[in-house]
């Protein structure tokens, strides 16, 4: 009797279900998938394109910064450990020479005659030196 029951119960659900999905079954097998594709693209292509343009405004932007009017500027740096170093910090007309620890800076100096910074080609780490020579580059070729 119970599986009479469970019959005629599962039967009308059925018969009302077949008809909808059959309806719905017919948009989805008529959708243009190449479409859908070439929307996806272009898509991916505008979400790209628009990344490389706000990039390019970001690096316009930073550079309108100023430009050779700073007051403070940084002559010369010598480390002196892992996170010690020495700075020589132009101030107006004044050089002074700064002890900088991960906790403090420290004024060492002020210096009554301003010393003359060279022009010299920065100096190339050892490591960054060792791989140029090993990939067959001379550090002539840098400039």
């Amino acid at each position: 009797m119970r599986h009479y029951l469970g019959l005629l119960l599962a039967l009308p659900l059925s018969a009302l279900a077949d008809t909808p999905a059959a309806k719905a079954a017919t948009p989805l097998a008529t959708t243009n998938v190449g479409g859908q594709l070439v929307q996806l693209l272009l898509g991916l292509l505008f979400v790209i394109g628009l990344i490389f343009v706000l990039a390019w405004v970001m690096r316009r932007v930073q550079q309108i910064g100023p430009r050779g009017g700073q007051v403070i500027k940084l002559v010369a740096s010598q480390a002196l450990g892992p996170r010690d170093r020495l700075l020589l910090v132009q101030v107006g007309g004044e050089q002074v020479l700064l002890g900088l620890t991960p906790g403090r800076i420290t004024p060492l100096h002020v210096l009554k005659e301003p010393v003359l910074a060279t022009e010299a080609e920065p100096a190339t780490p050892e490591f960054a030196q060792r791989l140029m020579e090993l990939l067959g580059k001379d550090n002539k070729d840098k400039t």
